[in-house]
């Protein structure tokens, strides 16, 4: 019966907060038709019409019954957007940032879903894609902004139509697109911390149908802070990136496209700041929180590369059939110190490699009143890693964490929309996913100081395990949508997402005997219902409201037990997660533009009950934890002024952030940090001929120093390991950038 009431509650509450919200902005594009004069001319007051391939096909964003945000190339480099974390920021309930000990591994959530480890053989709760193709694994993920068309990132399960992994949404960077036309951009910048980047990029087409497009990035910095005891940097950058595209249009309604791209980042592994004085060398934390200390060699390297090609056939003017076939692949090899002191303890050198392919076909139909999209999807993919750590000083002992997750997934799917009339259409779709995996675990003790990849005979087995397990999963969506004007469009639906179960990579068999049995896959179940709305081409307001039942959510647990480290993969039983979303973008005067985003998200646990490897029991933990990287509230408000020069025109930006209180894992602890607001102002001067633009950025102007991301081990080892990794420092820069 408590939880039918509770259930109840969520459901009327839910209910109650979707009427507030409509009620609210039902009457605003009344009032704003009746407040607009006709004597304004429509091309004074106008705002860029959008274009999105959520349902994949494109479509301008207002028509989309799927909340979605959009930035486009100019508005990401005048707002100064180097890198996709940046995109958290503009787009609600979202959290894109650089993951705790490394330079380009992506932790995303959204919604309150995501992925809190980045270990191999873990599968992301946020789809990652490049174009077309899905990114498998978070490392190199946190892309570099270059040559970039756009980047969308669609909110709430979209199963359906991206399939495994996207229970929380997608991220699609879509790459500049090829015309046929010579052009040619260099951009150089300068900037506090020894900023030094060039971006090159260009397009031309060798015969009347073979176009050729190309773009590099070399990006480079100094450390925001210093390894003390050595010298070396910390928070710096060293990344070389770049892109080749080829396309053949064999005949009017035939293209073929080929792709490939590499990043090369040599940047330094991170250190962490620690919070807490060592137990065993003294050392204090340092007065600088991006200084550290390290008993390692600080090299790292990230190398991810893909090729992609695609091929596209217009059958007729309703039907398109697409192919595209996909490889890629990356080779992490780095160095962890995790307790960031002098000593050679809780050391942890780690490799990663791995490699997918991928194959889909898809079959699109756009007719009078109905739109189609299905198609078949294959994908095989190779995980591997190890680490090892050295716990304790002076004993010469290192555990070894290592081993391989094959997955091999089949899915076919199909969406549509059919109009009954012209204002009322629905939607009803599915998507039938198999997941098979292979995985092989080990965990060995060997004397001494042992890295990964060098022999060793090991002299205790905690773990050595191999496990078969198979994941099968159907995905519906059904909707509405309700033109109830050419400017406002209401639309509701039903959404079903999953994420592929899996086998723990650091499952220790000694201190958990389960360890090598799977674990499940993780669901959830959404409604939500929204409005967008768009009056005089001059105010565009969209908003969503959600609520979501999260079932058997997997959730990564790590306890120092007896000098060592358990850890468990948790199916948590049920958590609800509800909230709204609201996207704003109002050209005041031809010159003058605001934006304002806001989120709420309200997520909490049901139960979780999991194995307490101290007590030797199974216990539930729901009152005492929360949702990670989930903050209740985002905001962001900005402004855009435009001013015409005899000498041309100049942008102006400046944009405010604000981001609740958030939790850094599900149990709370000392490294959770409070709410933060930062600033951001940049201006952008483009020259009359349209060949050259100086632009001058300003991030984080206020200097806020807020922790994002760490480690907690509050007794491991004889050690207090409690490190912090936090957000960039006030930075500067000017670029200047030619193009012809």
């Amino acid at each position: 019966m408590a939880n039918n009431y509770k259930n109840s509650m969520t459901r009327f509450q839910f209910s109650t907060l979707a009427l507030l919200v409509g009620s609210a902005f039902m009457t605003a594009p009344v009032w704003a038709e009746e407040q607009a004069t006709e004597q304004v001319k429509e091309d004074e007051v106008a705002l860029e019409v959008i274009q999105v391939t959520a349902r994949k096909t494109a479509e301008n964003l207002q028509n989309v019954p799927v909340a979605v945000t959009s930035i486009g190339a100019e508005a990401l480099a005048q707002r100064g957007i180097e890198n996709l974390t940046a995109i958290q920021a503009y787009t609600p309930n979202t959290t894109l940032q650089v993951s705790r000990g490394t330079n380009s591994t992506l932790t995303a959530y959204i919604r309150g879903i995501g992925q809190q480890d980045p270990l191999w053989g873990f599968e992301p709760g946020v789809g990652i894609y490049l174009d077309d193709v899905y990114m498998a694994r978070p490392q190199g993920a946190a892309m570099e902004v270059y040559d970039v068309e756009r980047i969308e990132v669609l909110r709430g399960p979209q199963g359906t139509l991206y399939g495994r992994n996207t229970i929380g949404g997608a991220v699609k960077y879509v790459t500049k697109a090829l015309t046929g036309d010579n052009d040619f951009y260099v951009r150089g910048t300068l900037g506090n911390y020894g900023q030094k980047d060039l971006k090159i990029s260009g397009q031309t087409a060798l015969t009347e149908k073979l176009y050729f497009g190309a773009a590099v990035a070399t990006l480079n910095r100094d450390g925001f802070g210093t390894y003390l005891n050595t010298g070396d940097e910390n928070y710096n950058k060293d990344i070389l990136t770049g892109r080749l595209n080829l396309q053949y249009q064999a005949t009017d309604n035939l293209r073929i496209s080929l792709a490939a791209d590499r990043t090369d980042d040599d940047s330094n592994s991170k250190g962490g700041h620690r919070l807490t004085t060592s137990l065993l060398t003294g050392e204090a934390p340092p007065s600088n929180v991006f200084d550290s200390n390290t008993s390692m060699p600080v090299d790292n390297s990230v190398v991810t590369e893909g090729q992609s090609l695609t091929i596209a056939w217009d059958i007729n003017a309703d039907w398109t059939f697409k192919s595209i076939t996909a490889h890629r692949e990356g080779v992490t090899d780095t160095n962890i110190d995790f307790d960031s002191t002098e000593l050679a303890s809780l050391d942890v050198p780690a490799f990663y490699e791995d490699s997918q392919d991928s194959q889909e076909f898809q079959l699109l139909y756009s007719g009078d009143k109905l739109t189609m999209a299905s198609g078949l999807y294959y994908f095989e993919g190779d995980a591997c890693g190890a680490f090892g750590t050295v716990l304790v000083a002076g004993l010469g002992l290192t555990t070894e964490n290592g081993g391989c997750v094959d997955t091999k997934s089949v899915a076919a799917y199909a969406q549509g929309s059919y109009h009954l009339t012209d204002e009322l259409s629905f939607t009803l779709g599915g998507r039938y996913t198999k997941d098979d995996k292979d995985a092989d675990v080990y965990r060995y003790v060997y004397l001494g100081n042992k890295r990964p990849r060098d022999p060793g005979t090991p002299i205790a087995v905690q773990s050595d395990f191999a496990g078969s397990e198979s994941f099968s999963h159907f995905s519906p969506r059904v909707g509405f949508e309700y033109q109830s004007s050419d400017s406002f469009m209401w639309y509701g639906s039903y959404t079903d997402g999953f994420k592929s179960g899996g086998f723990d990579m650091r499952g220790n068999q000694a201190i958990n005997p389960n360890a090598g049995d799977p674990y499940q896959e993780e669901t959830v179940d959404t409604f939500e219902v929204g409005f967008k709305s768009e009056w005089n081409n001059s105010i565009r307001l969209n908003v969503a409201a959600f609520q979501s039942s999260y079932d058997d959510m997997q959730v990564t647990v790590q306890r120092a037990v007896n000098n060592t480290v358990a850890s468990q993969v948790l199916n948590a039983a049920s958590a609800d997660i509800e909230g709204f979303e609201m996207e704003m973008i109002a050209a005041i005067t031809p010159q003058l533009e605001f934006t304002t985003v806001l989120g709420y998200t309200n997520a909490e646990f049901n139960e979780v009950e999991y194995f307490d490897p101290a007590s030797q029991t199974v216990v539930d933990v729901s009152d005492l934890w929360s949702f990670a990287n989930t903050p209740e509230w985002t905001a962001t408000a900005g402004l855009k002024y435009t001013q015409g020069t005899s000498f041309g025109d100049i942008v102006y930006n400046a944009m405010g952030s604000y981001r609740s209180d958030t939790q850094i894992f599900e149990v709370p602890s000392v490294l959770d940090f409070g709410g933060y607001t930062i600033f951001n102002a940049g201006a952008t001067w483009y020259s009359n001929d349209g060949h050259w633009d100086v632009a001058l950025q300003v991030k984080n102007a206020g200097d806020k120093i807020a922790r994002i991301a760490g480690y907690n081990f509050p007794l491991l080892a004889g050690e207090q390991t409690i490190t912090g990794y936090y957000l960039d420092p006030r930075t500067y820069s000017l670029s200047l950038g030619y193009r012809f």
